[in-house]
């Protein structure tokens, strides 16, 4: 069975998901030190969980993966975007609600 909330730990483990999926796909750039990333986290968790069958979600932890966070022209966290197609559709910078997610994501199901 496929985890829920995948961790991704390179840039190479990234490029092969986005390169792969066709389902959206929800990524979540976070740290251990931040706060609001420590409460995305189990909105986050539920929404994937609710729409599991739909899209795909991913975290990547900017302190681990510093390169690829940079790649991404992440400057703040938490830093959620979208990606449909091996293309950025969406970005949102500070915490989001599950209404949030699902504004960002409905339009590309």
């Amino acid at each position: 069975m496929m985890e829920i909330v995948t961790d991704i730990t390179s840039k190479d483990e990234f490029d092969d998901i986005v390169n792969s999926e066709t389902r959206p796909i929800l990524v979540d750039l976070w740290a251990t030190w931040c706060g609001p990333c420590k409460m995305q986290a189990p909105i986050l968790h539920a929404f994937a969980e609710e729409m599991k069958d739909k899209v795909r979600v991913l975290k990547i932890n900017v302190d681990e993966c510093e390169e690829l966070a940079a790649l991404l022209g992440v400057s703040a966290i938490p830093t959620l975007l979208v990606i449909k197609d091996g293309d950025l559709k969406e970005k949102k910078v500070g915490l989001s609600t599950d209404k949030d997610l699902a504004n960002m994501l409905i339009k590309h199901l």
